[in-house]
């Protein structure tokens, strides 16, 4: 291209959105670093923090040398919220959700370059478009670091690459879901009864009851839910840990096969088995992690569940009722109708943050589902308020 005839106005743009996405990056990196509790892990997160700042003051230079001023960088409340809410469903779900990102970005970065005016700034560009790429396969290894030909690094690198996706999106997952079902089910239940009252008292009346019952059910449901998937986690890594004493050698011959199956050389898997057997509790983590997909770190917490379940359940329940304070009939009606809609949006785009799908489609079948849950209720209870 042509260095006196290119779209100047456009490249600068690049840049500069390229600058604000590699601070933004660099921010949620850190973040979870200030969160991790490896020390291993929380190098590596550094270092990509570093990288990206470094990335960041390689496009300043850029911007400087084209006679624009140097942007300043503006950590909205937007980009605050989401990088907490990150942080919070724990450090294997944001790397996903970052993976996803950076996907994004090498392909920013492949428009870039075929707009950049020299080579040397191409060159620049696809260097950087190759670190980010590398970063998306990194967040699988992370922890996982020496050199390829290294025995125990495989080893690493197969135990990280199966047990950084076992765990959901933490108690942010949780609260999601929560939000989710009691905003379901008390709008079903106020347009229900509004059908069949015109929006009367007792719709707040049914709503207020729908929402403490809602909250109760999903806070008791998700504290015995995960009280006796524990206990059950916990009795299979207490009969692993029996049988790891009782019969070391069928537990060495299986954890040999398990890394032959996965593509490791016979003799690299027996050293591998050797050097796990000969440390029980190593032993014991790895077996669980492979055999069963357990590890007591990621165990959830009943009581982290059942509040995160009632209280996000009782929150999601009490928007269709707000209206129901302030007026009643068909304005409290249609004013339910809005927020909740707009809530029902909201938490399917929400949902994104576990399931990293797109958020527009996941809002928008969320709130085709609720709508179509509110206009049944609402005919049914249209259908049957006379006969009350």
């Amino acid at each position: 291209m042509d260095p006196n005839n290119f779209d100047k106005e456009k490249y600068i743009k690049g840049l500069i959105k390229a600058w604000n996405n590699e601070q933004a990056s660099a921010r949620i990196y850190r973040a979870l670093a200030e969160h991790e509790t490896s020390e291993t892990r929380r190098n590596v997160l550094v270092k990509l923090a570093e990288t990206e700042e470094g990335h960041a003051a390689r496009w300043s230079a850029q911007l400087k040398e084209l006679g624009t001023d140097l942007p300043v960088y503006h950590d909205t409340l937007r980009k605050s919220l989401w990088r907490w809410i990150l942080v919070q469903s724990g450090t294997e779900n944001a790397l996903s959700r970052i993976e996803s990102a950076e996907e994004d970005d090498t392909e920013m970065y492949g428009d870039l370059a075929e707009i950049a005016p020299t080579e040397i700034q191409r060159q620049a560009i696809t260097s950087v478009q190759k670190d980010e790429e590398m970063h998306g396969r990194l967040a699988h290894t992370v922890g996982a670091q020496g050199p390829e030909n290294d025995p125990q690094h495989r080893l690493d690198v197969l135990m990280h690459k199966e047990s950084w996706h076992r765990r959901g999106g933490g108690w942010i997952g949780q609260a999601i879901y929560g939000a989710n079902d009691g905003l379901g089910s008390v709008f079903g239940i106020v347009s229900g009864v509004a059908g069949a009252t015109a929006g009367g008292s007792a719709v707040l009346v049914a709503g207020l009851a729908g929402m403490l019952a809602s909250a109760l059910s999903m806070g008791s449901g998700a504290y015995l839910a995960t009280k006796a998937e524990r206990e059950v986690n916990e009795a299979e890594i207490g009969r692993e840990r029996r049988e790891i004493a009782a019969k070391p050698e069928e537990e060495k011959e299986e954890l040999s096969l398990f890394y032959q199956l996965k593509g490791v050389p016979e003799d690299e898997a027996r050293v591998l088995a050797e050097r796990l057997i000969a440390q029980p509790d190593v032993a014991l983590r790895t077996l669980v992690s492979e055999e069963l997909g357990l590890s007591e770190k990621t165990f959830p917490n009943p009581w982290t569940a059942a509040i995160s379940a009632m209280l996000s359940t009782g929150v999601g329940a009490f928007i269709p009722i707000i209206p129901f304070f302030f007026t009643k009939g068909y304005p409290a009606i249609i004013a339910s109708f809005v927020i909740s809609t707009l809530a029902h949006f909201s938490i399917g785009a929400a949902k994104t943050i576990v399931t990293g799908l797109n958020p527009w489609r996941s809002g928008a079948e969320m709130t085709i589902v609720g709508l179509g849950e509110a206009l049944i209720t609402y005919g049914l209870g249209r259908v049957f308020g006379p006969m009350v």
